[in-house]
């Protein structure tokens, strides 16, 4: 190849090269054009308006009420951090064509939801709201329920609880309950009553039949509960307790104690036997004035159908096995024997 031809088959690659690199520096500004045109712009967008509030209120529940308006809702859900906008929110419901048509009641949130996500739930009524499981053992007093369901339930008042069930120890059935986050006192106190309710009727001939009324049962029930953990103790323990009542005896129960003073068995001294209290079996005759704890159903049904026997003394040794004499005398025998006093 010639000189002459090899200079122009060089002059025009470089032609060519300038050619290429001037289309590459275009095609860079125009992206770079599009991007600052179109993404910036939306990702503003998402910033300031999509985006979750990084102070989103997780787990709490707020409610809508019926007949509220569009506008008020957005500005209450700006206000609570749900989202950055109220006209956001507002746009959006109208995008969605809900306006008329966000669904009042309780909502919660699991986790923080982006603007259109809030639009979604609210004006499809995905209250959000999952059963929260609360197990209230046997011998749950008033004021152990008052723990477990303040824990648990975001709109239970355990002051307003303590009040409305005034006089109710004894008759709030303990078992297994399944409440939404928005129960409060009103439904949980219905719910125990009903299942204590459906649970009575299971002993009613019993009941009837035992010639007891139903206060004094379940007052019984009660003490049994804290006195004895197996059933055929419980029956036992009822026959003795029953036939102290039936001969004007005192009943002479620990149990009690433990409900207005804070002692168990092992830790009474003889002073706090002469406590003056209408709940020391030791001083007054008869049951106590009210049940001393929310007894299950074996404590009810142990408390109809005692055991007849010719006991009328018992004690449980340090292994809570149950021991029981016909006589004084052979009840100081075991108490000596199990309990070393």
């Amino acid at each position: 190849m010639s000189a002459d031809l090899t200079e122009a088959w060089v002059r025009v690659q470089d032609m060519k090269e300038d050619a290429r690199g001037w289309w590459q520096n275009r095609l860079n500004r125009k992206n770079l054009t599009l991007i600052v045109v179109i993404f910036l712009p939306l990702l503003l967008l998402y910033i300031f308006f999509v985006k979750p509030p990084s102070d989103f209120p997780v787990e709490e529940i707020h409610t809508i009420e019926r007949g509220e308006s569009v506008i008020s809702i957005a500005s209450k859900f700006e206000e609570m951090k749900i989202v950055r906008s109220a006209i956001a929110l507002r746009f959006v419901i109208e995008i969605l064509e809900a306006e008329h048509d966000v669904i009042a009641g309780d909502y919660q949130f699991k986790r923080p939801l982006s603007l259109f996500s809030v639009a979604r739930r609210i004006s499809t009524g995905a209250f959000g709201l999952e059963p929260i499981r609360i197990r209230i053992p046997e011998g749950a007093t008033v004021e152990d329920i008052a723990v477990l369901a303040s824990r648990e339930l975001p709109r239970f008042d355990a002051d307003i609880f303590l009040k409305e069930v005034a006089g109710l120890e004894g008759f709030l059935f303990p078992d297994t309950y399944f409440f939404l986050p928005n129960a409060n006192v009103n439904v949980v106190v219905r719910a125990m009553l009903d299942n204590f309710e459906q649970n009575i009727r299971q002993i009613e001939v019993e009941l009837s039949e035992s010639g007891r009324s139903l206060d004094d049962v379940v007052v019984m029930a009660s003490i049994l509960e804290k006195e004895a953990s197996i059933f055929e103790d419980k029956k036992s323990i009822a026959g003795v307790l029953w036939t102290r009542l039936d001969m004007g005896m005192r009943l002479q129960v620990d149990a009690p104690f433990v409900y207005f003073l804070g002692k168990n068995t092992f830790d009474l001294t003889r002073s706090d036997l002469q406590t003056d209290s209408p709940y020391n079996t030791y001083r007054y005759e008869g049951l106590p004035p009210t049940a001393i704890a929310n007894p299950g159903l074996d404590s009810l049904k142990a408390a109809v159908l005692p055991e007849k026997h010719n006991y009328l003394f018992y004690l449980a040794d340090h292994e809570g096995v149950t021991h029981f004499s016909e006589t004084y005398e052979e009840h100081l025998e075991k108490k000596a024997l199990y309990l070393g006093t």
